[in-house]
Protein backbone atom coordinates (compact mmCIF):
# COMPACT_ATOMS: atom_id res chain seq x y z
CA UNK A 1 0.00 0.00 0.00
CA UNK A 2 1.05 3.37 -0.45
CA UNK A 3 0.32 6.90 0.92
CA UNK A 4 0.65 10.35 1.21
CA UNK A 5 -1.15 13.12 3.09
CA UNK A 6 -1.50 16.80 2.54
CA UNK A 7 -3.44 19.33 3.94
CA UNK A 8 -4.87 16.72 6.13
CA UNK A 9 -6.42 14.59 3.42
CA UNK A 10 -4.73 10.99 3.16
CA UNK A 11 -4.59 9.25 -0.03
CA UNK A 12 -3.79 5.80 -0.18
CA UNK A 13 -3.36 3.51 -2.94
CA UNK A 14 -3.40 -0.05 -2.95
CA UNK A 15 -2.58 -1.70 -7.22
CA UNK A 16 -2.72 -5.03 -8.47
CA UNK A 17 -1.81 -6.74 -11.22
CA UNK A 18 -5.07 -8.25 -13.11
CA UNK A 19 -3.65 -11.76 -15.01
CA UNK A 20 -7.07 -12.42 -16.83
CA UNK A 21 -7.47 -9.39 -18.11
CA UNK A 22 -3.58 -9.12 -19.71
CA UNK A 23 -1.94 -10.64 -22.27
CA UNK A 24 1.99 -10.78 -22.15
CA UNK A 25 2.64 -12.17 -25.43
CA UNK A 26 0.69 -9.20 -26.87
CA UNK A 27 2.13 -6.62 -24.76
CA UNK A 28 -1.03 -5.76 -22.70
CA UNK A 29 -0.57 -5.45 -19.13
CA UNK A 30 -3.58 -4.30 -17.10
CA UNK A 31 -3.66 -3.34 -13.06
CA UNK A 32 -6.58 -1.82 -10.75
CA UNK A 33 -6.12 0.13 -8.34
CA UNK A 34 -7.92 1.08 -5.39
CA UNK A 35 -8.02 4.55 -4.06
CA UNK A 36 -8.97 5.90 -0.50
CA UNK A 37 -9.74 9.20 0.25
CA UNK A 38 -9.76 9.78 3.89
CA UNK A 39 -10.55 13.55 5.30
CA UNK A 40 -8.81 14.07 8.44
CA UNK A 41 -9.05 17.68 8.48
CA UNK A 42 -11.82 20.02 10.01
CA UNK A 43 -13.55 20.89 7.02
CA UNK A 44 -15.41 19.28 4.73
CA UNK A 45 -14.03 18.91 0.60
CA UNK A 46 -14.80 18.23 -2.61
CA UNK A 47 -12.43 16.12 -5.59
CA UNK A 48 -12.90 18.53 -8.28
CA UNK A 49 -10.53 16.59 -10.95
CA UNK A 50 -7.31 14.77 -11.17
CA UNK A 51 -3.86 14.95 -12.94
CA UNK A 52 -2.09 10.96 -13.50
CA UNK A 53 1.07 10.46 -14.59
CA UNK A 54 1.53 7.17 -16.24
CA UNK A 55 5.19 6.34 -17.21
CA UNK A 56 5.73 2.40 -18.97
CA UNK A 57 9.22 -0.11 -18.19
CA UNK A 58 10.40 2.00 -21.61
CA UNK A 59 10.24 5.42 -19.36
CA UNK A 60 7.20 6.90 -22.02
CA UNK A 61 5.07 9.14 -19.83
CA UNK A 62 1.24 9.91 -20.76
CA UNK A 63 -0.71 12.31 -18.79
CA UNK A 64 -4.18 11.92 -17.63
CA UNK A 65 -6.13 14.81 -16.46
CA UNK A 66 -10.25 15.37 -16.07
CA UNK A 67 -13.16 16.12 -13.66
CA UNK A 68 -13.72 14.39 -10.87
CA UNK A 69 -12.79 10.22 -10.49
CA UNK A 70 -14.64 7.63 -11.99
CA UNK A 71 -17.46 10.20 -12.82
CA UNK A 72 -18.10 11.43 -9.72
CA UNK A 73 -16.77 14.56 -7.47
CA UNK A 74 -17.38 13.32 -4.06
CA UNK A 75 -18.20 15.99 -1.28
CA UNK A 76 -15.79 14.07 1.82
CA UNK A 77 -16.73 15.36 5.24
CA UNK A 78 -14.24 15.64 8.33
CA UNK A 79 -14.01 11.86 9.79
CA UNK A 80 -14.97 10.73 6.09
CA UNK A 81 -13.60 8.71 3.46
CA UNK A 82 -14.61 7.98 -0.13
CA UNK A 83 -12.91 4.78 -1.94
CA UNK A 84 -12.82 4.03 -6.13
CA UNK A 85 -11.51 1.49 -8.02
CA UNK A 86 -10.07 2.00 -11.35
CA UNK A 87 -7.50 0.49 -14.07
CA UNK A 88 -4.35 1.04 -15.83
CA UNK A 89 -3.48 -1.13 -19.23
CA UNK A 90 0.29 -0.82 -20.14
CA UNK A 91 2.15 -2.35 -22.71
CA UNK A 92 5.13 -2.96 -20.68
CA UNK A 93 5.20 -5.51 -17.52
CA UNK A 94 5.98 -2.64 -15.31
CA UNK A 95 5.34 1.00 -14.36
CA UNK A 96 5.07 3.75 -12.05
CA UNK A 97 2.15 5.95 -11.58
CA UNK A 98 2.15 9.50 -9.36
CA UNK A 99 -0.61 12.47 -9.91
CA UNK A 100 -2.92 15.05 -7.59
CA UNK A 101 -6.04 15.95 -6.72
CA UNK A 102 -7.61 19.36 -7.20
CA UNK A 103 -9.82 20.02 -4.23
CA UNK A 104 -11.97 22.71 -2.75
CA UNK A 105 -12.81 23.60 0.36
CA UNK A 106 -16.24 25.02 1.75
CA UNK A 107 -16.23 27.06 -1.74
CA UNK A 108 -12.85 28.57 -0.75
CA UNK A 109 -10.06 28.68 -3.33
CA UNK A 110 -8.79 25.10 -5.18
CA UNK A 111 -5.69 23.05 -4.01
CA UNK A 112 -4.08 20.46 -4.63
CA UNK A 113 -3.17 16.83 -2.60
CA UNK A 114 -0.28 14.52 -3.54
CA UNK A 115 -1.67 10.93 -4.72
CA UNK A 116 1.92 8.94 -3.60
CA UNK A 117 3.88 7.44 -6.70
CA UNK A 118 2.87 3.89 -6.83
CA UNK A 119 4.91 1.24 -8.51
CA UNK A 120 2.95 -0.99 -11.11
CA UNK A 121 4.78 -4.37 -11.18
CA UNK A 122 3.73 -7.89 -12.82
CA UNK A 123 4.90 -11.50 -12.65
CA UNK A 124 6.80 -10.49 -15.87
CA UNK A 125 8.66 -7.65 -14.89
CA UNK A 126 11.99 -8.37 -14.21
CA UNK A 127 13.26 -7.30 -10.26
CA UNK A 128 16.01 -5.38 -9.60
CA UNK A 129 17.36 -4.57 -6.13
CA UNK A 130 18.48 -0.82 -5.45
Amino acid sequence: MYEAVTRGIRVRVEPQYVEDQSSPEEGHFFWVYTVTISNESKATVQLRSRVWRITNANGVTQEVRGPGVVGQTPVISPGESFSYTSGCPLETPSGIMVGSYQMQSNDGPLFDIAIPAFSLDSPFAPRSLN
